[in-house]
């Protein structure tokens, strides 16, 4: 199994933007230190109060320099909110600056209001995305090419670099709707999966539906699973509960707000089944969060947890959210980080 850190590079209280980058760049290095298979970066716009990582491809450069050996992961690129053409060039020159330690993670991002301050129409998100995708593969394995298309019209371009992996990174694509996993699966990618809006046994019945729609379009081998879960670990379970609860429990309420919001902003289908998460996370109690959709515990208890995940959904790897919410003292962040490469990974590998 492959052990990642999800990574938001939260603000640093007084601190300003550059302790929150030299805190989060120093707990990369360490997390190769210690043996970490990946660390994953997000992209979020506009959201000061949670995080300064808006430029993920910037912050992989950064990280490619720093280190050798751990795996750098995007998660996710917003494809719909930049121009492929530049997207498929930054990507390739990362790849080739950390000599093929890129992992490229790919989504279309639920919260509307990022769509409304780029001046994109989270309605044409879904057409964005799939036109994004077919020309970054074109970008990354043709000397040149022609594209005709509803967003975007190229003739005879030339993108360089080509990237370091052949033909391109890996790809990962998020699904969060339950008509996502099905199309992931049909594409024959591998798939991130969360549990922010709902437990691990909702998560089994979606993941069903991917890879029953990949066995049937003839991909080899099951479809690989990776998921983003809150995560925490500390020497005893009362401690790691109780160290991680307020930080935990404020992002699931600041879910909750950004879903009411993306709901407003969207309307129609989308906003009613927004709404139903909504309502569940706003009555979400943090014992239910421990016993359904959360790894808080000590190394033995974390161990046997994520085994029984394991056997309901069948995992390839996780990104743990060692820091979910922000605001656990980075030097726990860093303890719990230890714990899990030292005590945990050995026992899945």
């Amino acid at each position: 199994m492959e052990f990642g850190s999800f990574m938001e590079f939260p603000p640093v209280a007084s601190g300003g933007d550059s302790a929150a980058f030299d805190e989060a760049l120093a707990e990369v290095e360490t997390a190769e230190r210690v043996g970490l298979d990946a660390v994953w970066l997000a992209e979020l716009h506009g959201a000061p109060e949670r995080s300064v990582m808006s430029s993920p491809m910037m912050v992989a450069s950064a990280i490619a320099a720093r280190t050798s050996t751990i795996k750098i992961g995007i998660a996710v690129q917003v494809l719909p909110l930049s121009h492929p053409l530049r997207l498929a060039e930054e990507a390739a020159t990362i790849d080739q600056i950390s000599h093929g330690r890129l992992i490229y993670g790919i989504g279309r991002s639920g919260v509307v209001r990022t769509y409304e301050d780029y001046g994109i129409a989270y309605a044409e998100s879904r057409e964005r995305f799939a036109e994004t995708l077919d020309i970054l593969k074109q970008a990354w394995t043709e000397p040149k090419f022609s594209h005709e298309g509803k967003y975007y019209t190229f003739k005879d371009v030339a993108v360089t670099p080509k990237p370091y992996q052949k033909p391109y990174p890996e790809l990962r694509m998020a699904a969060a709707t339950p008509e996502t996993f099905p199309q992931i699966g049909r594409l024959g990618l591998p798939i991130f999966v969360a549990v922010r809006q709902g437990p691990f046994v909702q998560l089994a019945e979606r993941i069903r539906s991917y890879r029953e729609a990949y066995a049937a379009a003839g991909h080899p081998g099951r479809g690989r699973v990776f998921l983003r879960v809150p995560a925490y670990l500390a020497e005893t379970r009362e401690r790691a509960r109780a160290e991680a609860k307020d930080s935990i429990m404020g992002f699931f309420r600041y879910q909750a707000e950004l879903g009411r919001d993306s709901a407003r902003r969207a309307g129609g289908d989308l906003a009613v089944q927004r709404l139903r998460q909504v309502e569940r996370l706003e009555a979400l109690t943090y014992d239910e969060a421990v016993a359904t959709q959360i790894l808080v515990d000590d190394p033995d208890g974390f161990t046997a947890r994520l085994r029984e995940v394991d056997e309901q959904i069948g995992l390839d790897g996780i990104l743990a959210e060692l820091n979910c919410g922000g605001k656990i003292p980075q030097d726990r962040v860093l303890n719990a980080l230890r714990l899990l490469c030292e005590e945990v990974k050995p026992r899945f590998h």
